[in-house]
């Protein structure tokens, strides 16, 4: 078994104990992480679980989180950098959350390109996780359920567009991206529910586009590069889909820090090119 194998296994691991507990740790208690925004318990008790789980593997060598300051060194070998618990705000009103990892061959801050794994987790009515790594060919899915995992299939971005779920206040927006954003949404199905993974999970069985664009709250947009945009990049790419941050794929973005952000957009490569042309013109 290698590296991956092995960050694959602790991951399935600790997503199965995530599902079942989760429900203990979804507290109003808030604080402010690192990324200057709100953290609840469930936050901390998730980031705690991975950090545990993942660090100590042999050929880790540092563990990067939305949830804590710095990388910390944990030998040698991949960096891995966690959103421990996307979406842990839906916690409050029972909606989905999930996980996202990225595996990277480099110290960070790094671009997407550096990236050899990319995992997502959704806890919804059931839970899911869908990897991609470099030394596959496919994007695989697995159900997770009674302590067991199953293949439940491989991804490939549909070719037809179905969804479309673009987040951000029309007011925040600029006036072209809300231009955009009105053709699609009178084209496609609106889903948006505020966890991203869930929200991409929506494009990836579908097809479609997701995104967060740039708004005047975010003027460098909202996912950080490593821990959320990065990954699933990689994984929508993997499954022939796009990415961009409005110019380039998002796997080119050069971070400056561990909690650097980037505007995104995500989904079939049609509408990735369309949403480039529309934001040229910004």
């Amino acid at each position: 078994m290698n590296t991956i194998d092995t960050i694959v296994r602790e991951v399935r691991d600790t997503a199965h104990y995530m599902s079942d507990n989760v429900a203990n740790y979804a507290d109003d208690t808030t604080r402010t992480n690192p990324s200057g925004e709100e953290q609840i318990g469930a936050d901390i008790w998730s980031d705690s679980l991975f950090f545990d789980a993942l660090c100590p593997l042999q050929g880790v060598g540092g563990y990067a989180s939305e949830e804590r300051k710095d990388v910390t060194d944990c030998g040698e070998g991949y960096t891995i950098a966690i959103d421990p618990l996307d979406g842990s705000s839906n916690l409050a009103s029972n909606n989905s959350v999930g996980t996202i990892v990225g595996v990277y061959d480099a110290e960070l801050p790094a671009p997407g390109r550096d990236l050899v794994a990319a995992m997502m987790v959704l806890y919804g009515p059931y839970t899911t996780m869908t990897v991609a790594r470099e030394d596959s060919d496919v994007v695989q899915q697995y159900l997770l359920r009674d302590g067991h995992s199953e293949r439940w299939g491989q991804f490939r971005v549909p070719e037809e567009t179905t969804v479309v779920g673009l987040a951000g206040i029309p007011n925040n927006r600029s006036d072209t991206f809300n231009q955009f954003a009105n053709e699609l949404e009178g084209e496609m199905k609106l889903r948006y529910g505020g966890a991203t993974v869930a929200d991409l999970a929506q494009v990836l069985e579908y097809g479609g586009l997701f995104g967060y664009p740039k708004t005047e709250q975010y003027p460098d947009g909202k996912l950080r590069v490593h821990f959320e945009a990065a990954p699933l990049a990689y994984l929508v790419e993997a499954a022939g889909g796009a990415s961009t941050d409005g110019d380039k794929s998002i796997l080119d973005v050069e971070p400056d820090s561990i909690h650097a952000r980037t505007p995104i957009l995500l989904g079939n490569n049609p509408l990735v090119s369309r949403a480039e042309a529309a934001l040229s013109e910004l």
